[in-house]
């Protein structure tokens, strides 16, 4: 529920709210009012306008779910946004229904949120436990109350005014590979180590599962109980884990950036990323495809938030064009390249850094070309001081 736009940026606040017994009940009743009106929505072959799915459910929302008027509204609009999604999806499937529970929330009609208490229409509230006052003097908008392994969760969405951009004295270079993140310009290097490997291992188990309880042997109620739940709770993990990485990794880059006055300068990775879903469907290319897209999302939503000026380069030859006159590079060793022109010899990863620098503008062109009189390093160690960051 974080977004951006041309005025502000759109913040997410969680407040945790104490269970409540009516809250749970009313929880309970929207979801399946949700479910129902969203059939309903689908089965009557409506204009699918709010008038019309206003008239269509009002009053059975109320008196067959006992939902508050507010909250029958609010139910209404969610069915028809979920509709609507659904309906324009050319590769929609089965219709989709809410099995989490969750309810959407207008503010000042369907929530307050006064002091610590948290009062929803229909006479309904809860206190609330704790939340991020770092927005506080912002106003609620638009908020999301859902109820997971026995916790309720208020997500309030804030508008907050983007910060004026900062002063900028060159650019900070992002090279992004399977394994690691590399950052810097001519000036300095730093790694940042991706979690695929990690997230991958979670993924092998739930494809593994998958294949061993798809044979008839096992019993269905045994699959679609208890297996299941592990498949998906394995293949949650690591969506999570890339998720995590992607929010960590891009505020660091940032913040170095920030700290720095550099503007950053990242891949366009648009065309690798529909490259890479036209591969096999295997865990490995899933997992690269979302880490991409993560990153590349929370780069732009943390640059915002900083301050910070982002531009994003076409990548392509980034890693085997020499930085200083131009020319194709030629490999000399493990990950090294060298130009027979002029000369200039460094990691792959670092002339990408270079060459992206280079792409951000008229800024402050690399150091004189490094010259090798000596045989290349052929182990793979780096011959860089700085260290990997492991997230």
């Amino acid at each position: 529920m974080e977004g951006l736009d041309e005025g502000a940026l759109t913040v997410t606040v969680m407040m945790k709210v104490s269970p409540d017994a009516a809250l749970r009940a009313l929880i309970k009743r929207y979801r399946d009012a949700l479910a129902f009106a969203i059939r309903r929505v689908y089965e009557t072959k409506t204009k699918a306008t709010l008038k019309e799915v206003h008239r269509l459910l009002y009053e059975e929302l109320k008196a067959w779910f006992g939902l508050p008027p507010r909250i029958a509204i609010d139910c209404e609009r969610e069915a028809l946004a979920i509709y609507k999604g659904w309906k324009k999806n050319p590769k929609k499937g089965k219709l989709p229904l809410p099995k989490k529970l969750s309810m959407w929330l207008t503010f000042k009609q369907g929530y307050r949120v006064k002091g610590n208490v948290l009062e929803i229409a229909g006479g309904v509230s809860a206190k609330i436990i704790g939340w991020d006052r770092r927005y506080d003097e912002y106003e609620n908008r638009e908020a999301r109350l859902v109820y997971e392994d026995g916790e309720f969760y208020l997500f309030v969405t804030k508008k907050i005014p983007k910060p004026k951009p900062i002063e900028t004295k060159g650019a900070l270079a992002v090279d992004v590979n399977e394994a690691k993140i590399e950052i810097g310009n001519h000036e300095f290097h730093k790694e940042i180590a991706t979690p695929l490997e990690t997230a991958a291992h979670y993924k092998l188990l739930a494809e593994g599962l998958q294949e061993k309880y798809s044979s008839g042997r096992y019993r269905p109620w045994l699959t679609r109980q208890r297996i299941r739940g592990r498949i998906g709770a394995f293949h949650e993990k690591a969506n999570n884990i890339v998720e995590d990485w992607a929010k960590k990794a891009s505020l660091e880059i940032v913040k170095e950036a920030q700290d720095r006055s550099l503007a950053i300068v990242r891949e366009d990775l648009t065309g690798l990323i529909k490259a890479i879903r036209r591969l096999p469907k295997s865990h490995k290319t899933r997992l690269i495809s979302l880490a991409y897209r993560r990153l590349e999302y929370w780069i732009d939503w943390q640059a915002q938030k900083h301050g910070v000026l982002v531009k994003a380069v076409d990548p392509a030859y980034s890693s085997s064009t020499c930085p200083v006159c131009g020319s194709r590079l030629a490999e000399v060793g493990y990950r090294r390249m060298k130009c027979s022109k002029c000369g200039f010899e460094e990691d792959r990863d670092v002339i990408a850094i270079l060459n992206l620098e280079r792409m951000g503008g008229p800024l402050a062109a690399p150091t004189a070309p490094e010259m090798k009189d000596v045989s290349p390093n052929r182990s793979g160690e780096p011959i860089r001081p700085e260290g990997v960051v492991a997230l």
